[in-house]
């Protein structure tokens, strides 16, 4: 109820704030160099922050504007530089963006509708100051791409720490092997026929939309009678695309199979590269049989670990049905330092059902295969390894050296950025209107300007 009034809220915000604009004269919020900040582009940015949910906050708008004139001093050196990005990679960050947002808003009509403008509108309004993040981004990444810090450094950094050197929780490396059901040809034939029949429905004249609500298993598109809107080639599972693309309006594909189940699709707009289409999906399910077969597969896996017929990391390299960790020796990385890829991984942070199983193991353990249930729901089964933990301590260089030279490469990073940026700002012309003179985060800013 609260996440439902907090949307309401903004909702409500983001059109008082759309009205004021349209009956405010434009004006200049800042100056830096040869680039202007206007305020109709920091209230759109105010928009998006309401849209997302946050609550009314005119200090926000300080934040913002500091933010801008950052970019704008990077996107002045970019151009001295020759720093520039492609115009797909543009292209594909706005549709992101849009994406998220169309999925906020429950479709791209409602979307549309709090927008009061279309979201090809709205993308084109956005593309600039998209593509100015996009530079500002790459030329911060030039200023500290060679940055790096020796093993002297690091402990230089450690020691300036004092008495405010960190404490660490137990950290743990947890391998795993993730295994799904396989149905034969046989078990997802029922499927097949649930949906072909709704097919043949839909052909008849029934209204897809009104199936879609009853009997599509997709969460993201059902309650709109699986309408997805407008898409592009990047939006959608490729076999999903081949279709979508395929087809004129008005046109039904025949069913299809995904990742994600058998779907049937229809095209209802086509609008230069993008098309306008609402599908039904049924998801195939796990059978009883389906299960006692993975269990056997399971079995053996864990028999030839045990039996070191083949290693804990072949395995997972060969039979784990988890992407992001068969190819990583089924090693679980760090969520929250994924960069670094980091595999020590507080045990506070771990999923509870891992955590209740390797909380009773030694060192090198491996548990026996257990049945689970993913975040989607499926079940599957798991083989876990305990490769190491650390008990909770103060840091030190000894047991922490990878942690602590992240930290002081981080540090080091900050403060040439911190040096660039105070020589930008005193060598470019920088002006802000009054209107944000008691914003804290742009004293720093004024102070230049009134130097000069």
């Amino acid at each position: 109820m609260k996440k439902v009034f907090l949307v309401a809220t903004a909702l409500i915000c983001l059109f008082l704030n759309s009205f004021a604009q349209k009956h405010t004269v434009d004006k200049v919020a800042a100056v830096v160099g040869n680039n202007i900040i206007l305020l109709s582009d920091l209230n759109q940015q105010y928009t998006q922050y309401l849209y997302q949910g946050n609550q009314p906050n005119s200090e926000i708008k300080c934040k913002i504007l500091q933010q801008t004139l950052t970019q704008k001093l990077l996107k002045q050196q970019a151009e001295i530089d020759s720093v520039m990005v492609e115009d797909g990679a543009v292209d594909d960050e706005v549709n992101k963006r849009m994406r998220y947002s169309m999925q906020r808003a429950g479709g791209q009509e409602r979307l549309e509708q709090f927008l009061n403008k279309s979201v090809l509108q709205y993308k084109d309004e956005i593309r600039p100051s998209v593509k100015d993040e996009l530079i500002a981004q790459k030329m911060q990444q030039k200023i500290t791409e060679n940055i790096n810090v020796t093993p002297m450094e690091v402990e230089k950094y450690f020691k300036s720490l004092g008495d405010s050197v960190p404490e660490f929780n137990t950290e743990v490396e947890v391998g795993e092997v993730i295994l799904n059901p396989q149905l034969t040809r046989a078990e997802k034939q029922k499927f097949r026929d649930k949906i072909e029949a709704l097919r043949l429905r839909v052909k008849s004249g029934e209204d897809m939309g009104v199936l879609a609500k009853t009997y599509s298993e997709d969460p993201g598109s059902a309650a709109d009678g699986g309408d997805y809107g407008f898409i592009d080639r990047n939006t959608m599972v490729k076999e999903f695309t081949a279709w979508a693309f395929k087809l004129k309006a008005g046109e039904i594909s025949p069913v299809f199979e995904t990742d994600y189940g058998f779907h049937f699709l229809q095209v209802l707009e086509r609008r230069g590269e993008q098309v306008h289409v609402r599908h039904i999906l049924i998801t195939p399910k796990t059978t009883p049989e389906s299960l006692t077969r993975l269990k056997l597969h399971a079995d053996s896996i864990y028999n030839n670990i045990i039996g070191k017929k083949i290693s804990f990391a072949a395995a997972a390299n060969l039979y784990s049905d988890n992407k992001e960790s068969k190819y990583n020796g089924g090693m679980m990385l760090n969520a929250e330092n994924v960069q670094a890829r980091s595999t020590f991984i507080p045990v506070d942070k771990l999923d509870p059902s891992v955590f209740l199983v390797i909380d009773s193991m030694k060192i090198g353990g491996i548990s026996k295969p257990d049945l689970f249930t993913a975040a989607d729901g499926k079940q599957g089964y798991r083989i876990l390894y305990l490769k190491s933990k650390i008990p909770p301590h103060k840091a030190n260089l000894a047991q922490d050296f990878p942690k602590i030279r992240d930290a002081a490469q981080s540090d080091k990073i900050n403060r040439t950025l911190s040096e660039w940026f105070e020589k930008r700002r005193e060598s470019t012309y920088i002006k802000i209107d009054d209107e944000f003179n008691t914003c804290d985060e742009l004293k720093i800013w004024t102070k230049t300007t009134a130097a000069k």
